[in-house]
């Protein structure tokens, strides 16, 4: 955990923000996979984990603004925990690390919350994501399942991402210790992985560093060679010479921050040709994406100086023709670039995503895109500084996709079908690295992780 005085002055600040009224957060349960006491591995909210810093299962807390209390709901451990779990920290003491006098059993939170409906006092809570949630607020607050969602409060959201889209010193030096630790994940993704292995094999490996460094992965891991799936997971597939390997993979530390990282190179020894050229473009406009990510800058202008790039590079290769900018102005970009160019990123892998990508990608006067390849931009905003983002360019060439738009023989002006046939087998290509910003520009974060031709093969 931070400092005590690092949540107190977060739920300090979250109270100016919100008002009045009770903000109720839900923290997260155990959950079992084939029964009830063989569970997954735990995750506590990330909101949670903001304001209260307990990574620990079947707790919730209130913060009653209006009468000024703080209160944590969950048991201490009886003596039947204890001959399974051993003596652990009791949970008040714990509450009192953050800030937290107040500490009362689980059960009582059903009486404390109807009290608080039956005086009519406001509630503020969350978009639920876990079906539990819905229940608890169903039985807590009357709230029909499916209108939960519909109910959370507009006013906590917007709190919520007004100071979490701000990361602190403390915030980013943590981030960058899970950014040092998805780079180990991707060096020796890089020098070992060979002909014969399976995606799975390598995946595996990967995530013995991530727990070996004290934390685990921040998502499952992607590692794949066929790189035109956005995010396919590993799978019992042996990886073969001439091949390409693209591994989207990112570290969690044990305090919930995450890294995000990818890189794709030669399941052989070096690029072909046409991998090394199709590389270079996807690599050139990573460069030049994260070059004008600065203070001021909508993102949503930088993805669409990487589709420019991107298109720009598609040209020289004889697929694209015409005017790149104009292309994209059409769309053009989205046959082969299907994807937003990044994301927040903090104590989730998307930052906040469960708050809604308007909210925290977003403001009231620029609004998400609709249409295909933009309504997968989850960041459009101005940047400014403390923000946590990838940049994460890509070249996919999907086989279906192509097929369709063919068929439709849609935009030929700009796309030349009878040489995209040429790539149909192609795969995908994406490099992705980590920004904060910065007063006058930005940095990327953690230990160097080579991207450069030269340097991905010779690691190979």
């Amino acid at each position: 955990m931070f400092s005590k005085q690092t949540y107190i002055e977060r739920r300090k600040t979250l109270k100016s923000k919100v008002g009045s009224g009770l903000i109720l957060f839900l923290g997260n349960d155990d959950t079992g996979m084939n029964y009830h006491d063989n569970v997954y591995p735990f995750r506590q909210d990330s909101s949670f984990l903001y304001y209260f810093g307990l990574d620990i299962a079947s707790i919730h807390a209130v913060i009653d603004i209006d009468n000024d209390q703080e209160i944590i709901f969950g048991d201490e451990l009886t003596i039947d925990d204890i001959v399974w779990t051993g003596p652990k920290e009791p949970l008040h003491e714990k509450a009192a690390k953050i800030g937290i006098t107040q500490v009362k059993p689980l059960a009582a939170i059903s009486g404390y919350l109807h009290d608080v409906v039956s005086r009519r006092q406001n509630v503020h809570f969350l978009p639920p994501y876990r079906a539990e949630h819905d229940l608890k607020l169903q039985e807590w607050l009357h709230i029909v399942p499916s209108q939960a969602s519909q109910r959370a409060s507009v006013t906590l959201i917007k709190a919520i991402v007004s100071m979490r889209s701000y990361k602190t010193a403390e915030e980013i030096a943590e981030i960058e210790k899970a950014v040092n630790t998805s780079v180990d994940m991707h060096l020796e993704f890089m020098k070992i992985a060979r002909p014969g292995m399976t995606e799975k094999e390598l995946a595996g490996k990967l995530q013995s560093i991530a727990i070996g460094q004290g934390g685990d992965i921040s998502y499952p891991v992607i590692l794949t060679v066929n790189g035109e799936i956005l995010h396919t997971h590993a799978r019992d597939l042996v990886i073969q010479e001439g091949q390409m390997g693209l591994c989207d993979a990112g570290a969690e530390t044990a305090m919930r921050y995450c890294g995000d990282l990818t890189r794709t190179i030669p399941v052989g020894k070096r690029f072909t040709s046409i991998q090394k050229e199709m590389y270079e473009i996807v690599l050139h406009a990573q460069k030049s994406a994260i070059e004008a990510s600065k203070p001021g800058v909508l993102f949503k202008d930088v993805h669409t100086l990487a589709c420019i790039k991107l298109l720009e590079g598609l040209k020289q290769v004889g697929v694209v023709k015409g005017d790149p900018e104009e292309a994209v102005a059409n769309d053009v970009h989205t046959l082969f670039f299907q994807c937003g160019l990044g994301h927040m990123m903090g104590m989730d892998v998307h930052d906040m995503e469960n708050l809604g990508e308007q909210y925290v990608g977003y403001t009231e006067d620029l609004k998400k895109g609709t249409t295909f390849g933009w309504k997968s931009l989850r960041l459009g905003r101005a940047l400014e500084p403390g923000f946590v983002f990838t940049v994460e360019p890509g070249l996919y060439l999907i086989p279906t996709l192509i097929d369709r738009w063919k068929a439709e023989n849609k935009l030929p002006q700009f796309i030349d079908y009878n040489k995209l046939e040429q790539f149909r087998d192609f795969t995908g290509i994406r490099i992705e690295d980590n920004i904060v910003m910065t007063e006058n520009g930005n940095r990327v974060l953690g230990k160097e992780l080579v991207k450069e031709v030269a340097d991905v093969e010779a690691l190979r």
